[in-house]
């Protein structure tokens, strides 16, 4: 575990959600959880005459977290060591399972198996537990409902893991910690604190105690400082005085804004815990690692807004108030923890002297200060000292101290630790070692001074002036050159030979081990030349100080040779471990020590380290021990636990390092609060730690502080005290034999703290005093300042350097060139010998607005660096690099920041997550009010005119099926004209594998129709379309939208008038027939028997059970108990019992048979007359085509056999099958059978339905599925078969008119004309799964689109550098904006986004129906449920409808709007090119026309290089390589320019590279676009990939020699071009071999840029014409990549395989040393690994190695099934998949309830995830079936899939 958790930090995890313990145990039980913490110390519980399975039942009714401490260790051992058996499940004693990991379980928790223990008594135990689960649904209210259901199995099965694959039973239920394949997920909670506290949460809120509430007192009525010990509970005071301040302004109804200040990040964390827990206000924490130094104001603004308490580091604060972000007034309580600390500089001290005293008081926030110690200092010399300290803090606080007088309440309520010294003996030296290091210094100061070009003058800059560290805390910047290698290697080298006095060599070794080994795993350190530097010397120092360090004592033998050596011990001579020597002192009168006397004796550890393992040994037996070890240097601390670890005597302890952020070796907030909550919980319980941990940390767990360095104030004295928080504790202060500087401090120390106290109380006189300069009055004067008008942001002298340099980290820059401001002082002496003054030059990097700024004279070089920044500050805000926070001004045009979820985690608008309902669009042409004519109108000879439009079909290809061509035809009534583009349009109709059918609109002229020949036309339409789409409307009753007014009539043969053809005597026929008020033959007649088979399957269209079921109950008859499941059947009986079907043995006339007449349901025909008809059977209300009368087989023919899973399906004849499974018998048997093909639903023919369908056998042309139906289960239907496979064509047809009418709408809306069927390509998403789809011309469009909007930034916004542009141009082309110009030009309801569902679709006077829905959710819980709903606006895809919802709302995604807008940039612009593309991007609102005559003069004027320059450039072999003479020559030096050359009056390439890159794309796009025509858009986009990216580029600048031109300033780049170049001629050198990019050698960035700045430079001196780029690059980029020779990137191909797989992906990166190691996972086994310095390249060598072993299992495989087949020979219908289908499909036959399904498991990352799932099943005959568990699978189908076979095989043995 240790390993696991110092590579990644987890946070930790609340496994309880946040159900805080008093929810889980009742509170009148508490009583006996008194004694948890007796179980918890390994004492036996004393638990009186409570029953002892009592804590069974308790265990097992808590969530896991919860039960750690109670479980504990009951064994005597810490319970991190041992590994305990419960339930017969082993559980790993590192407590993963219970703390860190705790899996996830799916909306109830599970109930843990019986944890039996020695003395559990059986009857009791049972008891016991009844009572337990009833107290536990009655505090636990999400549970109960399933209980009754999910009652305890005896166990489970699941798979062997072992990988035998055969079924395995356990016992118990199935628990997290058993399954080892899924790694559950780390939550991470926010606050990470532990929750878990010794049920710190069930603790009611503590009472105040008296003298806190006299303290409160005060500070409600004045500003107050708390001086109170720590422990005393100041922080409670501080709540209540927050509630108090809320209550004050609640009643005044004013917001409350609270800001509590902390000195350290740890306490940011704790203490916002604390106001949470105890006032439930909205409590915001803020530390600066949560990148707030980059928040803009608004995104404060919303934390004010929602926050009352804001808790955060002073520093944030004081950066707030600087950038006018929030003012003083806007605070109404100020709270300062630890607020001794407001003095000097610290931020404290600066919040309070530049903005609390500078605010009138009227307008200031109230202040309370809380502090151990006002006095932050060595100590003090006489009461008088103390006096003015205390005075001044007073004054800086504007408040006034406040003390207990009482001291007796105090003690009783705050444990005081018992303070012990213990002293060790002096160090001997280990001189020559030291002397090595020294002179190792002195070496390393030389090599960094010769290596650095500049003077020791210029290095003052930023280092000497203290700006470092102003820098590092302000702003949280941190640079590095190769000079900071050397000033970083010294700092380390001084940390070395500070271990190895203070701890010995052993210990100096692990620590320069440890800086070796951090250096080498730096990814840096193949770019870093600092890096190199670094590690030659250290490697040298690591084996100087190469030792081994192991227990045992001083022999006898060798004491001698070791004092002889003076200890100067080297690791060469071992001591071997061995019998203990009489007891003598060695080496100036030290003891010798069993555990670790050797190693002192060699000087391996020192005499103090050794003092401190000694009194660690004292707490071997302490079951509680906690403690906290403070040390003064971070190595101490890093290295200590080193020591413990390797020693075996001291295995009991866990220890780990806390230390803070100002360090090289910094640790990151998650990893501090990490630590600090396994020291809460007990996984570690020994802590090193520097003064961070010093303040506040409040464990109440810890009782023994060590001091192993005294503290350096009387203050860190008193506040590391009081870190041992548990009654009883021990301070420990390790003081050195004979040090008196070390026993002063103790002595002063001690009086210290009494004068203090008595000061306080007493409060000397210090009136004498008034006015000295000893006593500090605040004035506010806040130095020079500048200050904006506008919004009160301020920059000081204080604050000017910080902010230059958090100016320069922020303009754009790469790893080669750090941008960083330089400093060059001068001295001015002056004349007279007067004081020497300075003054102070600063450079700015190239890409900065302006270079150099010459400061004015002052008193010291630290004065003279402030003032120059300053007045940088001030031009850089007048020339706009500021904003007017006095922010660097990220080019964010106006708009702010956006992130991809917005607070509450919804996705924002613009993604493709965020989705929303849009009304459906209806073309305006096909509005008519003449639909809406209603029966009664009396004015009948009123005549309509109407347009009629003939649908011809024409087939493409034959196909042996007759019914395909016997199909009726149909013509168009419309209100008005089409437009000529939609008649000359013709659509393709997938109709069968072999044909196709082109149907188009041919104008038959216009007809006038009378009332009634409307009416009949509508009913006649009503009928047929209610038939084909499955919708039961009632012509009479049915509503008429005039938004779409069209109607579908019958024609026949082609007549000089119109209104002759329609085929009137079919309309009146067909609106007679008696047959439709038989419900059976209208729509639906399954639904109304109850028999849909649609049920369960497909659709999502789930139908009710039947309107049947609901009369039956009058019937009197018992319901089925399938209804409503799939393949249920109606009994015949039923259907009998409504009368629908005539009964007939009521007729005798059994012997009427005429021959050539058939008796049917409901009458006799003509059996020839059938033949083509359609017929309903009244058995199951299905519907079929009649295909022939069979005349040789009747009911008594045998049935043909069926397989089932358990056994065939035996049924004698025809006969007794009806009879068996419908209930019906059958009086005509003799009747020949009718043979027939089902009538299918009405089908999408938009989308090309038969390419890829091996499976679909269906589909398979001369396979077509016949049935044989008795006539007398038949009625005949009105409606013939041809004319209903005619209009199941209609709807497809009228979809694309449909959406034509809209493109031209949109056409003539925009008024620029190109042809419209390109507008509807543009319109049409690739979801529809049509013939084509928007994204190739997207794809052109964005190209185009990024062009023009970077020209046009480039040009207009000649100041701004790179960064700034990247970011406008992202803000100008973001889906987002694009989404909102979609909205307000109304794009939304002209897209096509949804695939065409005739089912879905409205037809005038049909309009689809949703049903009731019952989903799946019937058999879920009610929580599963929400999920599901939740789940189901997230699944839908673009245009799929919410079938609550009305049939007119489909949901599109943002991103399909803006993708729409790019894709109709793009058609523009192939049909009409520029003037069209711009013309459309003016319409939607894309503003990118300027006059370009404005910035003629910027852009084109010749720039001024300098000759020098000018002559340094080889321009000849330059321009000779490029094929162009330049015009302007500074462009292409500008060009090639990179940002680590030192400026001397050029810019660096940046600017041109933002333009040149947006023109290649655009160009090559283009190029792609038009020169591969028939290229599938996702071909394109791999195309464009490959041939627009910077690898690729950097190969062309190689191959054509750019690369040796580059101007830079950068050894480390110089190197890796230098390595680059090698391998691309490699490359070069394979015949035929070109990687685009995908090659094996990562190019350096810069390669690529200079290409895309060269293009940019051409663009500008060509007067800024693309053409001619084009011209320049053509030949450059040959050979250009082709769709022959594109390469697929191997991590896409791999992650495209395993999702067409349904596999589960992951990735796992690890670094050691200078290797970045990849492992590929595949449903959690490793299948490819591989290793290389930069991570990327390593992922894409581990998955090609994956996707090598990949295709040589699936060789294997195919060669094994070969083998089998050709043993076995073929099989016969191939191997059958068994699912949750064939499981279901059991339970209906034997007429079990259905499978209960749960999630068992759900975890891993989210490109990962994996769900287990159990499923159990209640046979009748057996009871209930143990649960079966599933494998891990990705989804929760397949997850379900799995358990379902593994129950099937369970059935198999128990019935088989």
């Amino acid at each position: 575990m240790g390993d696991e958790t110092s590579t990644k930090p987890s946070y930790w995890l609340d496994a309880c959600e946040d159900i805080s313990c008093d929810d889980l145990i009742p509170a009148g039980e508490f009583v006996a959880l008194g004694s948890a913490a007796a179980v918890q110390n390994g004492g036996p519980a004393d638990v009186g005459g409570l029953d002892p399975t009592f804590f069974d039942g308790i265990l097992d009714s808590m969530p896991e977290n919860v039960v750690g401490p109670l479980v504990g260790s009951t064994n005597g051992q810490n319970s991190c060591n041992g590994v305990k058996k419960r339930g017969g499940i082993e559980s790993n004693g590192n407590e993963q399972e219970r703390f860190g990991k705790r899996h996830h379980v799916d909306c109830h928790y599970k109930e843990r198996p019986n944890r039996k223990r020695a003395f559990d008594n059986e009857e009791k135990n049972g008891r016991d537990r009844s009572s337990i689960r009833r107290k536990e649904q009655h505090f636990n209210g999400k549970r109960g409902y399933r209980d009754m259901d999910w009652k305890e199995g005896k166990g489970y099965w699941e798979r062997n893991r072992s990988g035998s694959n055969d079924m395995v039973f356990h016992p118990g239920s199935w628990e997290a910690g058993c399954s080892t394949h899924i790694k559950a997920p780390v939550e991470k909670n926010v606050e990470g604190e532990a929750k878990n506290e010794d049920f710190k949460k069930n603790v009611p809120k503590e009472n105040a105690r008296k003298y806190q509430l006299d303290v409160l007192e005060q500070a409600k009525s004045k500003n107050t400082i708390a001086f109170l010990e720590t422990g005393a509970g100041k922080t409670l005071i501080a709540v209540l005085l927050i509630k108090s301040v809320y209550n004050d302004l609640h009643l005044q109804g004013k917001k409350m804004l609270a800001v509590f200040l902390v000195p350290k990040v740890p306490l940011v964390y704790q203490q916002a815990e604390v106001i949470r827990d105890q006032t439930g206000f909205q409590v915001g924490h803020y530390c600066g690692e949560m990148g707030q130094d980059f928040w803009d104001a608004r995104r404060w603004q919303r934390e004010f807004e929602k926050k009352q308490v804001l808790v955060m580091t002073a520093q944030i604060l004081l950066n707030i108030l600087r950038h006018s972000i929030i003012k003083m007034e806007a605070i109404n309580l100020l709270i300062l923890d630890e607020c001794h600390h407001a003095v000097k500089k610290h931020p404290y001290s600066l919040v309070m002297s530049e903005f609390y005293h500078t605010t009138t008081k009227d307008k200031r926030p109230s202040v309370f200060g809380m502090t151990a110690s006002p006095v932050n200092l060595k100590g003090v010399s006489s009461q008088v000292d103390c006096a003015i300290k205390i005075r001044n803090l007073e004054t800086k606080l504007d408040s006034v101290v406040c003390t207990i007088k009482d001291r007796k309440e105090l003690e009783k309520h705050v444990p005081m630790p018992i303070e012990t010294v213990v002293e060790y003996d002096k160090a001997a030296s280990l001189w020559s070692l030291h002397e090595q290091i020294k002179q190792m210094e002195v070496a390393v100061e030389q090599a960094a001074q010769s290596s650095s070009r500049k003077s020791k003058w210029q290095f003052m800059g930023a280092r000497d002036a203290g700006a470092k560290d102003e820098l590092r805390q302000v702003y949280g910047v941190s640079e590095r050159t190769e000079g900071d290698g050397a000033a970083n290697l010294i700092q380390k080298l001084r940390a070395i030979n500070y271990a190895l006095g203070e701890l010995g060599q052993w210990c100096a070794y692990k620590v320069a081990q440890s800086f070796l080994t951090a250096l080498q795993s730096d990814e840096r350190g193949n770019f870093q030349l600092d890096i190199k530097f670094q590690e030659s010397y250290l490697s040298k120092v690591v084996s100087l100080l190469h030792c081994q360090l192991s227990e045992g004592a001083v022999l006898q033998t060798n004491v001698g040779d070791a004092v002889d050596k003076g200890c100067e011990a080297t690791c060469n001579d071992e001591i071997e471990e061995g019998e203990l020597p009489d007891v003598q002192a060695v080496s100036g009168g030290e003891h010798v020590d069993v555990v670790i006397g050797a190693a002192v004796a060699e000087g391996k550890v020192t005499p103090k380290v050794q003092s401190l393992i000694q009194i660690l040994l004292k707490y071997q037996h302490n079951d509680d021990f906690r403690a906290i070890i403070f040390v003064e240097r971070v190595v101490a601390a890093l290295v200590l636990p080193k020591v413990f670890a390797e020693l075996p005597s001291l295995k009991f302890i866990n220890s780990a390092s806390l230390i803070g952020h100002n360090n090289s070796q910094e640790m990151r907030t998650s990893q501090m609060q990490d630590t600090i909550s396994k020291f809460r919980d007990g996984r570690v319980t020994l802590l090193v730690a520097t003064s961070v941990a010093e303040e506040g940390l409040d464990i109440r767990q810890c009782n023994v502080v060590i001091r192993f360095d005294l503290a350096k104030t009387v203050l860190a004295y008193i506040q590391s005290r009081g870190r041992a928080r548990k009654p009883g504790s021990d301070y420990i202060l390790m003081i050195e034999r004979g040090n008196l500087s070390h026993e002063a401090f103790l002595r002063n120390a001690r009086n210290s703290e009494e004068t203090l106290r008595k000061e306080a109380i007493e409060r000397t006189d210090l009136s004498h005093l008034t006015g000295t300069s000893k006593l500090i009055s605040i004035e506010p004067t806040l130095g020079t300042v500048y200050q904006v008008e506008s919004t009160g942001a301020v920059v000081s002298l204080n604050s000017a350097v910080g902010l230059v340099h958090f100016y320069c980290s922020q303009l754009p820059s790469d790893r080669y060139s750090i941008l960083r401001p330089e400093f060059i002082m001068e001295r001015h002496e002056k004349t007279g010998g007067g004081p020497t003054e300075y003054s102070c030059r600063l450079q700015l990097p190239c890409n900065a607005p302006f270079e150099r700024l010459e400061g004015p004279v002052c008193s010291s070089m630290r004065i003279a660096q402030q003032a120059v920044c300053l007045a940088a500050c001030k031009k850089l805000h007048e020339m706009g690099a500021f904003t007017d926070m006095l922010l660097p001004d990220k080019g964010s045009g106006g708009e702010g920041e956006k992130a991809d979820e917005n607070d509450e985690g919804d996705p924002l608008p613009g993604t493709a997550k965020h989705r929303e309902f849009y009304p459906e669009g209806v073309a305006k042409i096909l509005q008519g009010d003449w639909i809406l004519s209603c029966k009664d109108e009396f004015d009948h000879s009123k005549l309509f005119r109407l347009y009629m439009y003939a649908v011809k079909c024409v087939d493409v290809g034959s196909s042996k099926d007759p019914f395909l061509t016997q199909v009726s035809e149909f013509a168009l009534l419309l209100g008005n004209e089409l437009d000529a583009e939609v008649l000359s349009m013709s659509t393709e109709l997938f109709i069968a594998r072999t044909m196709t059918t082109k149907a188009s609109l041919v104008f038959r002229g216009c007809i006038q129709v009378t009332k009634h020949q409307l009416d009949s036309l509508k009913s006649f339409h009503v009928r047929l379309m209610s038939i084909v789409l499955d919708v039961d409307v009632e012509p009479s009753t049915t509503p008429w939208d005039p938004a779409k007014a069209y109607l579908f009539v019958p024609i026949g043969v082609k007549q000089v008038d119109p209104t002759k053809e329609i085929d009137w005597d079919l309309v009146f026929n067909i609106i007679k027939t008696p047959a439709w008020k038989n419900p059976l033959q209208r729509a639906r007649p399954d639904v109304y028997l109850g028999t849909n088979e649609r049920t369960l399957g497909g659709d999502r269209r789930e139908y009710g059970y039947g309107k049947l079921r609901h009369g039956m109950t009058t019937v009197g008859q018992k319901s089925h108990p399938t209804y409503g499941v799939r393949g249920a059947v109606a009994q015949f009986d039923v259907v009998k019992a409504t009368g629908l079907v005539p009964d007939r043995e009521t007729n005798g006339n059994k012997d009427m048979m005429t021959p050539g007449k058939l008796m049917l349901a409901d009458s006799c025909a003509d059996a020839e007359d059938l033949v083509g008809k359609i017929v309903t059977a009244a058995h199951s209300g299905k519907r079929f085509y009649v295909d022939s009368i069979r005349y040789e087989m009747t009911a008594e023919n045998s049935f043909p056999r069926k397989d089932g899973y358990l056994g065939p399906l035996e049924y004698t004849s025809y006969a007794d099958y009806y009879k068996q499974k419908y209930g019906v018998d059958l009086m005509y048997k003799q009747q020949p059978l009718i043979r027939g093909r089902g009538v299918s639903y009405c089908k999408n023919l938009l989308s090309p339905r038969f390419e890829h369908s091996e499976g679909e056998s269906e589909e398979t042309p001369d396979k077509t599925y016949y049935v044989f139906l008795p006539p007398e289960l038949c009625f005949v239907h009105p409606l013939d078969g041809s004319l209903v496979r005619g209009a199941q064509r209609l709807p497809s047809i009228m979809r694309r008119v449909e959406s034509m009418l809209l493109a031209v709408q949109l056409k003539n809306v925009i008024k620029y004309t190109i042809p419209a069927y390109k507008i509807l390509e543009a319109l049409t998403a690739a979801s529809c799964q049509e013939t084509f789809c928007y994204e190739r011309a997207e794809l052109l469009g964005d190209a185009y689109l990024k062009w023009v909007v970077s020209r046009y930034l480039f040009l207009r916004y000649p100041q701004k550098h790179e960064g700034q542009l990247t970011r406008m141009r992202q803000q100008m082309v973001s889906n987002l904006v694009l989404y909102q110009y979609a909205l307000t030009k109304g794009l939304q309801s002209y897209i096509q986004a949804d695939r065409f569902a005739p089912c879905r679709w409205a037809a005038p006077g049909v309009l689809p129906v949703f049903d009731e829905d019952i989903t799946e959710t019937e058999f879920l819980s009610d929580q599963e449920n929400k999920e599901i709903v939740m789940e189901e606006i997230d699944d839908l895809e673009d245009g799929e409808l919410d079938e609550g919802d009305s049939s007119s709302y489909r949901v599109l995604s943002s991103k399909t709007l803006a993708d729409v807008v790019e894709a109709l940039i793009g058609v523009y612009y192939v049909e009409g090119g520029k003037q069209a593309a711009n013309h459309f991007m003016k319409w939607v609102g894309i503003e990118v026309d300027f006059d370009l005559t404005e910035i003629q003069d910027s852009t084109t004027r010749p720039s001024n290089v300098p000759d020098s320059i000018l002559r340094s450039v080889n321009f000849d072999s330059l321009e000779s390589a490029l094929n162009i003479k330049f015009r302007d020559k500074g462009l292409l030096i500008e060009a090639i320019t990179h940002a680590s050359r030192p400026s001397s009056g050029v810019s660096c390439y940046q600017r041109l590279e933002f333009v040149g890159d947006a023109v290649l794309d655009h160009l090559i796009t283009k190029h792609l676009f038009f020169m591969y025509t028939d290229l599938p858009p996702g071909r394109l986009t791999d195309l464009r990939a490959a041939a627009v990216n910077n690898e690729n580029f950097a190969r062309v600048a190689v191959k054509h020699n750019l690369h040796v031109h580059l101007r830079h300033g950068s050894s480390a780049l110089e190197k890796q071009i230098r390595d680059f170049v090698k391998e691309v001629e490699k490359e070069l050198s394979k015949p035929g071999f070109n990687s685009f990019g995908l090659g094996d050698c990562k190019a350096p960035k810069v390669l690529g840029d200079i290409i895309e700045s060269i293009a940019g430079a051409i663009f500008l001196d060509s007067g800024r014409d693309t053409s001619v780029v084009w011209t320049v690059f053509q030949p450059l980029l040959q050979p250009m990549v082709t769709p022959e020779t594109l390469p697929m990137h191997p991590v896409r191909e791999l992650q495209e395989r395993c999702q067409q797989q349904a596999e589960g992906l992951e990735y796992k990166a690890t670094r050691s040393g200078n290797l970045a190691t990849v492992q590929v996972f595949i449903d959690g086994v490793e299948i490819g690994v591989a290793q290389n310095p930069q991570k990327k390249m390593a992922q894409k060598l581990a998955a090609r190695n994956a996707l090598a072993a990949l295709k040589v299992v699936e060789t294997e495989a195919k060669e094994k099934e070969k083998e089998k087949e050709n043993e076995e020979g073929p099989k016969k219908n191939g191997s059958q998949t068994f699912t949750r289908q064939t499981l279901n499909d059991i339970c209906l036959r034997r007429n079990w309830p259905m499978p209960l399904y749960r999630c068992v498991s759900e975890g891993g990352p989210a490109h990962a995830k994996r769900f287990i799932f159990a499923v159990r099943v209640n046979t009748s005959d057996k009871g209930w079936t143990d649960e079966c568990v599933g494998e891990p699978m990705p989804s929760v189908k397949k997850a379900k899939d799995s358990a379902a076979v593994l129950l099937l095989e369970l059935l198999n043995r128990w019935y088989a």
